[in-house]
């Protein structure tokens, strides 16, 4: 198969192909390995290779995705006796004894790991930047972040590295990376994907495993194959009707879609997101749906601080367990990792529990909007995505933040109201994905904009808990009565196939 013809074809083609016998699991996968080898250089969305050893792996005739080619993220989805480095020098060391539960469903369903790809430090970031791996790159425009923290998978499947590829979503990770790359990225609910065997709950049941993929077929299919509980976890949810491949054929019926486009932060919007929304809106009101401009109540800025204070506590048990495990110094955390970390540590403990018990408001003021509402519409992002680079710390923070950490300020600063204003700071550009994220309830991206330069702005559509369905059937309507396939061939041109 040459690389040109390989590029054509989604996840769910491809397998087709191989299955039917049209072309055998090895040429598609030399292929992609050509094509990662083109564009790779460029744009640092693969951090480990193992192209050897996806050559010599058997394919499992009949799995769902037979042969095709995959990445996984370099956090989280461990891979037996390979590297997790979480994108920090302390997991340097780190390989996992046993497969992740999403790793060990992905290879039984057929898909061929080719690597793992970049991501920021413990996935902190909205850009995927780190000092281990340094930056990776935005394929349609490789000065422009490719966002985070799955931006390597994002970079990768737009760039058409793999069809597909493995992300997370602990704040926005997956929708992030797919509104800046163009692609459809959905997060599940929460329970849906198991985060066995090596946790319960990811970030205390914040985040999930999928993929970032070039169609909602793909996206579909692929939660078919890694869904359900494993034994152990803390709960089991409901499973769906039918397989979601399936249940995204049917039509999503007469749906109530609430449409908001201001950040639930006040943070500015970029005119670009705005639009986006409600040319979409437009759209949906044209396919029948009822549209009406509506927005769930909750109070914003208790949400940013309530998800900051995850982010603490998480960073500073991620960093204790590399201390622990790896022998990890102070110098092998980058500076933003390390004052996190002790924001984490310096949190009286009654304050984290009180604002992780918060996250029942937000789910309660969700649940009353979805009596009114099926779903609800907004940015998947406030900005377009940011250059190389330009969301690095100021050198004047910087030395502020080596100050506070030698006087282990901590609780000043907790004392002092700074942290509000990190939380905006932190999350101004991508205000509209935590809600999901402490709610539990589903959400997805979608590639339905662009600038006039030619640049991906993605809509997001969020349902309530379990309900999956509805926004597969939804977003396969909206695939096809805004296509954006063939966007891809751009890309194509950008990085010629051999």
């Amino acid at each position: 198969m040459k690389p040109s013809e390989y590029l054509r074809y989604d996840a769910t083609a491809l397998a087709d192909l191989i299955r039917r016998g049209e072309v055998s699991a090895r040429d598609v996968c030399e292929a992609a390995i050509e094509r990662a080898a083109r564009v790779n250089a460029t744009l640092n969305a693969i951090c480990h290779p193992q192209f050897s050893e996806a050559l010599a792996q058997p394919v499992s005739p009949g799995a769902p995705f037979a042969g095709v080619p995959f990445l996984l993220k370099d956090l989280a989805q461990e891979q037996a006796g390979h590297p997790c480095t979480y994108g920090s020098r302390s997991f340097r060391n780190n390989r996992a004894p046993r497969d992740s539960e999403f790793v060990r469903r992905a290879r039984h369903g057929g898909l061929v790991p080719l690597g793992r790809t970049t991501t920021p430090e413990f996935g902190l970031k909205a850009v995927t930047e780190s000092a281990l791996w340094g930056p990776s790159r935005n394929p349609w425009d490789p000065r422009l972040t490719p966002g985070g923290s799955s931006g390597g998978s994002g970079a990768a499947v737009a760039a058409g590295i793999v069809p597909m590829a493995g992300a997370n979503d602990g704040g926005g990770s997956i929708r992030i990376p797919a509104a800046y790359c163009g692609l459809f990225g959905l997060k599940p609910s929460r329970g849906r994907v198991s985060a066995g065997p090596h946790q319960g709950e990811a970030w205390t049941g914040a985040s999930i495993d999928h993929v970032v993929s070039r169609t909602v077929r793909d996206s579909a299919r692929m939660l078919d194959l890694i869904s359900g509980a494993s034994p152990g976890d803390p709960f089991v949810i409901a499973a769906p009707a039918e397989p979601y491949e399936t249940a995204m054929l049917l039509s999503p019926g007469r749906l109530r879609i609430g449409v908001f486009t201001s950040s639930p932060y006040g943070t500015e919007v970029a005119p670009e997101c705005v639009a986006a929304v409600e040319d979409t809106a437009r759209t949906l009101a044209n396919l029948g749906h009822q549209v009406d401009y509506a927005r769930p109540e909750f109070d914003g800025m208790a949400l940013a601080r309530c998800y900051l204070t995850l982010y603490f506590g998480e960073v500073s048990a991620l960093m204790a367990r590399a201390r622990d495990q790896f022998g990890a110094s102070d110098d092998d955390f980058e500076l933003e990792t390390r004052l996190l970390g002790l924001l984490g540590r310096t949190l009286p403990l009654p304050d984290y529990v009180r604002r992780r018990q918060q996250w029942n408001e937000f789910a309660r003021a969700l649940g009353t909007f979805f009596e009114r509402f099926d779903l609800y519409l907004c940015p998947s992002t406030g900005q377009l995505p940011a250059r190389i680079g330009e969301l690095d710390t100021p050198v004047h923070l910087k030395l502020a933040a080596r100050l506070m950490l030698a006087l282990r300020a901590g609780r000043l600063v907790h004392q002092s109201g700074q942290v509000e204003q990190m939380a905006l700071d932190s999350l101004a550009r991508t205000p509209f994905t935590q809600l999901a994220n402490l709610t539990g309830t589903p959400a997805m991206s979608m590639p339905l904009a662009w600038t006039t330069a030619g640049l991906p702005v993605g809509v997001q559509l969020g349902a309530p808990h379990g309900r999956e369905d509805r926004l597969f059937q939804l977003a396969a309507q909206l695939e096809e009565a805004t296509p954006w396939f063939s966007r891809y061939e751009r890309l194509d041109d950008a990085f010629p196939a051999g």
